[in-house]
């Protein structure tokens, strides 16, 4: 994985995906401009209305005040709107910069190949996917509208109070870098922080994310105390990660307030000097309330940004998690293959290797031929590349050498989008998404008809128990705890029996149902596997014995294969094995 995502690529990343609303940005720049230009200017008229007072002791020149606040009160409502127009257009920005940024990750992890799923944590991907994304969002929309106003308040009061007073203009000058020096000390202790916390989040996310799935499992082992304690852990060091992190956000404010009161103080004092010392027509007493006001306005945006700061350097922070997972290497592109036509159900498997890591081979040297329309069983202990076998087959891994070919063709030189369709998968771990029954059998054929997919459910014995659920196929299915783990399954083979695929892939498909049922269940594959290969990873005898190839796998090998009773007699590993079952 890269880590070496830092906050500079990672803004630089986020700022390319805004092509296409230069625009808008313009246009918020713009609004930023008009709205703050004419609240400067509202700070001169009212340090001129200040004036009409002040002038002559004791006297009002209403004449030259009324047209002055006439001015203000036409002025004020038109900045307002051209602020709501800022917000409106960043809004805008950000909330479409970070769609295509949710969007282009979500997609990046359908390309990703299942070793990368396999080897992360599920919960830390989905912390990336939606809490880094909401940080970004959060971080960016706070920063553009901080930016674009604080940078024109800060040049246009600069401009103001130079055309007021040159000399308390350049004292505001000189203080200002201590502001800057200090926001970017504490902006890389925060960042370095933040992202910490980042991966800290990640990680818990992860861990509730397992021990939601496993509660059954935590409780009927007694487990709870020590999830808790595990959880403890984790959560104490995003605790320190945390306060941390949000101490060093927090002396960003103070300090650089403490810098803008001496701002505030220098011209107060100067301000006060010259208006002192002023004749007629110098600086008078409106022009030093304008420039108290100017200073106020001026260091603003400073105390602004960095109240901001939090965000902003948690968004940088996850920002850079996000393009590490989207700078991950998808799957071998095969756009440019052709898809396989036609499949007979050929299967030829030569010398392959394959391993999950590579100083820990698997399979080494596996050769198979399988017929069109065999009936492929395939047993062995644990762990000795059964369902790794099943992988290969349907490519979610390529092999480390060798070749696997269907009807002919080398896997690798087809789509996999069209290998994979001549497959119907059955596995042990059902699926069940929230949806209709309907919408969860026709998954794989969304165009079928209500007929087609009855008939489906009747095939895989699946119609009588969706008859009893509240709205029939149409009751939507929003909890997998509604449904057994049985009748999950059912509605599994139900969407392979729709699709009609020309092989098939068993793994376990009938371990969570019960023996009459199964006995239906294996009937109905009898009848859909009639004229097509079928891979069927079983530990029933009764599901293998009828097989037309047994495959006998240990530690990544065929050591035997045959018909059942062929390998009986032989009385060699695969005996043995249906020996032990029978014991137990």
């Amino acid at each position: 994985m890269n880590n070496r995502m830092n906050k500079k690529g990672a803004l630089g990343r986020i700022l390319r995906y805004m092509k296409g609303q230069i625009p808008m940005v313009i246009g918020a720049i713009v609004c930023a401009a008009g709205s703050v230009l004419l609240s400067l200017y509202v700070t001169v008229l009212i340090g001129k209305a200040i004036d009409c007072i002040g002038e002559t002791v004791g006297k009002l020149d209403s004449g030259r005040m009324i047209p002055i606040l006439i001015t203000i009160a036409v002025i004020i409502p038109i900045a307002a709107l051209l602020q709501w127009l800022m917000y409106f257009l960043t809004n805008k920005i950000t909330h479409t910069t970070v769609k295509r940024l949710r969007t282009d990750v979500f997609n990046h992890l359908q390309k990703l190949p299942l070793s990368y799923i396999d080897a992360n944590s599920h919960g830390d991907i989905i912390s990336r996917v939606v809490n880094d994304v909401d940080a970004v969002s959060d971080g960016l929309l706070q920063g553009f509208q901080q930016f674009f106003t604080g940078i024109v308040t800060i040049i246009g009061t600069l401009v103001f109070m130079i055309s007021l007073n040159w000399q308390i203009a350049l004292v505001v000058v000189c203080i200002t870098p201590l502001s800057f020096a200090v926001a970017a000390i504490i902006s890389r202790l925060c960042f370095k922080k933040f992202k910490e916390q980042s991966v800290i989040k990640g990680e818990l996310t992860g861990y509730i994310n397992e021990h939601i799935g496993s509660q059954r499992l935590i409780k009927a082992f007694g487990f709870e105390k020590t999830a808790e304690e595990q959880f403890g852990e984790i959560n104490d060091r995003l605790n320190v990660c945390g306060r941390m992190a949000q101490f060093y956000s927090a002396l960003t404010n103070p300090c650089t307030r403490f810098v803008n009161s001496l701002v505030y103080a220098g011209v107060g004092v100067f301000g006060a000097l010259s208006a002192a010392k002023a004749v007629t027509g110098g600086f008078t007493v409106g022009d030093l309330s304008c420039f108290l006001q100017y200073a106020n306005q001026y260091t603003k945006p400073f105390n602004e940004i960095s109240g901001v700061i939090t965000e902003l350097q948690n968004a940088l922070a996850s920002a850079a998690r996000i393009f590490t997972l989207i700078d991950e290497p998808a799957e071998t592109p095969d756009t440019e293959n052709p898809a396989l036509s036609e499949c007979d159900g050929r299967v030829e498997i030569s010398n392959v290797d394959f391993s999950y890591v590579p100083e820990k081979p698997l399979i080494e040297n596996l050769n198979l031929s399988v017929k069109s329309g065999q009936h492929i069983a395939i047993v062995g202990p644990t762990g000795c590349g059964k369902t790794t076998l099943i992988n290969l087959l349907m490519r979610f891994y390529d092999v480390t050498s060798g070749e696997i070919r269907v009807s002919g063709n080398p896997i690798k030189s087809i789509t996999r989008n069209s290998l994979r369709r001549s497959f119907g998968i059955v596995l042990q771990e059902t699926w069940v998404f929230e949806g209709t029954v309907r919408d969860n059998i026709s998954y794989g054929k969304p165009d079928a008809t209500l007929d087609e997919i009855i008939a489906a459910a009747k095939a895989a014995h699946a119609h009588s128990f969706i008859k009893r659920l509240p709205q029939g196929y149409d009751t939507v299915i929003t909890n997998s705890a509604e449904l057994s783990q049985g009748q999950r399954q059912l509605l599994s083979i139900a969407r392979v029996m729709l699709t009609l695929p020309p092989m098939l892939i068993l793994d376990e498909a009938t371990s969570s149902i019960d023996t009459r049922t199964e006995m239906k269940i294996q009937n109905a594959f009898d009848k859909l596997m009639e004229g097509r290969t079928s891979f069927v990873v079983a530990h029933r005898l009764s599901t293998i014995r009828e097989a037309d190839c047994i495959l006998v796998m240990k530690s990544g090998h065929i050591v035997e294969q045959g018909t059942h009773s062929e390998l009986m007699q032989n009385n060699g590993f695969y005996a043995e094995l249906i020996r032990s079952r029978q014991e137990g």
